[in-house]
Order: C-alpha cells, then structure tokens, then sequence
C-alpha cells in the first residue's frame, strides 16, 4: 500500500531523520521524500501501517504532516 503525505520537511538531513525513523517501524517499507516537489512529498510503501501513525511520527519531530488525495 502506498502512502502520500504533504509535509514541511525542508533539507535532506531533516528528510533523513524522519525516514529512518519511519523505518525502524517499518523495515521492509520504503520510504521517501521529494524535497523539490512544492508539497515535499513524503510516500512510504508499506503494508503495516496507518495514516495516522505515520502523522503522528512526523508531527513529533515538529514538522506539519497531512495526506494527500
């Protein structure tokens, strides 16, 4: 299952953190961020896992968090 979120997520250190975090939950997903799309697009292809989970992680790290249609 594919996953799309609209994030604030701004550099690729910040874009690493929160995807190995993602990962530590989900090691066999997969899991990016487009940091020159305007909506810095974060997908995470997994089959375990909830929207809200995934909003809460990134939301605890400070950054905004919402899906996309």
């Amino acid at each position: 299952m594919v996953k799309v979120f609209k994030t604030d997520i701004e550099t690729p250190k910040e874009a690493k953190i929160i995807i190995d975090q993602l990962l530590e939950l989900h090691p066999n997903g997969r899991i990016t961020v487009d940091l020159e799309d305007c909506d810095r697009v974060l997908k995470v292809e997994t089959n375990r896992t909830t929207d809200t989970n995934i909003i809460d992680l990134v939301r605890s790290e400070g950054y905004d968090c919402e899906v996309l249609p």
